[in-house]
């Protein structure tokens, strides 16, 4: 489990099946078999290195989220799994990504604030609503408006300088992982009406 809280920017030294990350911070107990979330999708290190760590992609993963786009050199999100001695800063995420979205724009407001909009595949839709929490490439963020699957999201100075949205731009693919709850809710009520 995590919580879109953005630990560290990493960065990609080898892109493809066998993704390669250089980071610091987030190996302090990181260990070989152990989760760890890169752009919110919960991936298995399997080799740990001083500098950093790697992860096998599976063909899934490649396909449902933008692991697979990355290039060398790219910033990542990286955040480890909660303790159950944590406190809860985002939202539950399982680090299980739905689809990808794609950022339509990311524009600077006042004080450094940001606007991100992005829109969400159709099938996703349902599950996003107003105030509702949504993950954004491991980013817990608050759902500001959504309309015709563009979801906007405001983005404080702070989140834009910790994590990876400074570096995108219009047509890149991100990661989302709808909230967990909402999904529950709709099976439920689906077996409801059974």
């Amino acid at each position: 489990m995590f919580t879109g809280i953005v630990e560290e920017l990493g960065r990609v030294e080898q892109p493809g099946s066998r993704l390669s990350i250089a980071c610091t911070r987030v190996l302090d107990d990181l260990t070989i078999g152990a989760s760890i979330a890169v752009n919110g999708v919960c991936l298995t290190a399997v080799d740990i290195r001083p500098d950093g760590f790697s992860a096998d992609l599976a063909p899934e993963t490649l396909l449902r989220s933008n692991l697979g786009d990355l290039k060398a050199g790219d910033g990542v999100n990286l955040e480890r799994p909660i303790t159950l001695a944590a406190r809860l800063s985002g939202h539950i995420m399982q680090g299980h990504v739905d689809g990808a979205a794609i950022l339509e724009s990311l524009r600077e407001l006042e004080d450094n604030n940001w606007e991100l909009r992005v829109k969400v595949p159709e099938a996703l839709d349902r599950y996003l609503v107003y105030k509702g929490s949504i993950a954004i490439d491991g980013i817990s963020l608050t759902i500001a408006d959504v309309t015709d699957r563009t979801v906007r999201v405001a983005i404080i100075p702070h989140t834009h300088q910790a994590t990876n949205l400074a570096q995108r731009k219009p047509g890149d693919r991100l990661n989302i992982e709808c909230d967990i709850l909402a999904k529950h809710v709709e099976k439920l009520l689906c077996l409801l009406k059974t």
